[in-house]
């Protein structure tokens, strides 16, 4: 494994250059969001803020990841499938923040943006054969690469987008996955893969001052799809093509939290007989914060949950599978005893501050009686 030290520089240029460019115009993208009616108001009980906010700030991180991917990377067929498709996505998003547009001609046009980058050549020709006792190493895809290709591209679009429900989360998610791809990329000596990913991680570290609770203004539909068809389409190009299980599982470590987010919302809804489309409050972050977590505490929670899968896919990549095992298991364990102890701690607390309060309440009770039994 070998890392040069000239590839490292010019995507440390790229993150530098996209985090500028998205701090920069971030409060020029508020102001424009105010103006164009872009404003999300606290209407039903899955919105955790309790004030109108600005959303469409994910037009700041299209224009830092934009800028530095054109200065720092020659653009090949794949990348301007991709980008003409990420420019889609971010009109349709600008469209959506303004409008709150119908779930299903959304769902079409980021179809339509998926068949572009599909057509440019981001596609999953070979995928690695997940059954260990078989002869074949992998599978070649043939017409089949197209649908599994789009219906990859669009799901993680949309999985991006539904973990979009607190303050800095979606875009804080993104940023430890694109360091994650970025960690990979640089490993395996994909450099144009490494420019993308520092790009995007840059993108999100120059708006997420803007986004951390309190939030000042929202990525909005702009910003969540933008992220996730970004992070979609580049795992094809970076992970994919691998004639390893690696191929197969990093992706889904990388991106494990909202694909479990996602998959299990899907389920649920259609266990209650409703669309999958249909919004609720069961998503990871609303049962954190039922727990009794503040915002600030979940996020902090599904970061870390977040990074221990990231950790573990760059594992896997660079020492094989049983230390990643090993370490994803012992990281999990710690984190859910952490988690347990963190919430006894916190229950602890609570049924303290709940007696004292009981016994306050009781106290002026009993002087009373005493008062009034005086002759």
């Amino acid at each position: 494994m070998t890392i040069e030290l000239s590839v490292v520089g010019t995507a440390a240029a790229a993150l530098l250059a996209a985090a500028v460019v998205a701090l920069i115009s971030t409060p020029v993208v508020r102001s424009l969001a105010f103006r164009v009616g872009a404003v999300d108001v606290p209407k039903d009980g899955r919105r955790m803020h309790n004030h109108p906010i600005p959303r469409m700030g994910g037009l700041a991180i299209f224009f830092g990841f934009l800028l530095s991917v054109l200065v720092f990377l020659p653009l090949s067929k794949q990348y301007r499938g991709m980008l003409l498709g990420a420019v889609i996505i971010v009109i349709l998003g600008i469209f959506d923040d303004i409008y709150a547009l119908p779930a299903k001609p959304k769902f079409l046009v980021q179809i339509v943006a998926a068949l572009i980058a599909v057509h440019a050549g981001c596609r999953i020709y070979i995928l690695s054969n997940i059954n260990i006792f078989s002869s074949d190493p992998f599978w070649i895809l043939g017409w089949l690469s197209i649908p599994i290709s789009v219906f990859w591209i669009v799901g993680i679009t949309n999985a991006v987008n539904l973990i979009d429900g607190l303050d800095g989360l979606a875009c804080g998610v993104s940023t430890i996955s694109s360091m994650t791809l970025l960690v990979i990329a640089l490993t395996v000596s994909e450099p144009d893969v490494a420019v993308l990913t520092a790009a995007l991680a840059g993108a999100c570290i120059g708006f997420l001052p803007y986004n951390l609770n309190p939030a000042k203004i929202f990525m909005g539909d702009t910003g969540s799809t933008f992220l996730g068809f970004i992070l979609a389409t580049v795992s094809i190009q970076g992970l994919f093509k691998f004639y390893t299980i690696i191929s197969f599982a990093v992706p889904f470590l990388m991106l494990g939290l909202p694909i479990f987010d996602t998959s299990f919302a899907i389920l649920r809804r259609l266990a209650k007989g409703q669309s999958p489309m249909t919004p609720d409050r069961g998503h990871i972050h609303h049962r954190l914060i039922d727990m009794g977590f503040s915002q600030k505490q979940a996020v902090a929670v599904l970061y870390v949950i977040s990074a221990i899968l990231g950790l573990s896919a760059v594992v896997l990549t660079t020492s094989g599978v049983v230390k990643a095992t090993l370490l994803l298991v012992a990281l999990c364990v710690t984190g859910w005893m952490a988690i347990r102890i963190f919430i006894s701690h916190n229950s602890t607390i609570e049924e303290h501050l709940r007696q004292l309060e009981e016994q306050d309440d009781e106290s002026p009770k009993t002087s009373d009686k005493k008062e009034d039994t005086t002759p």
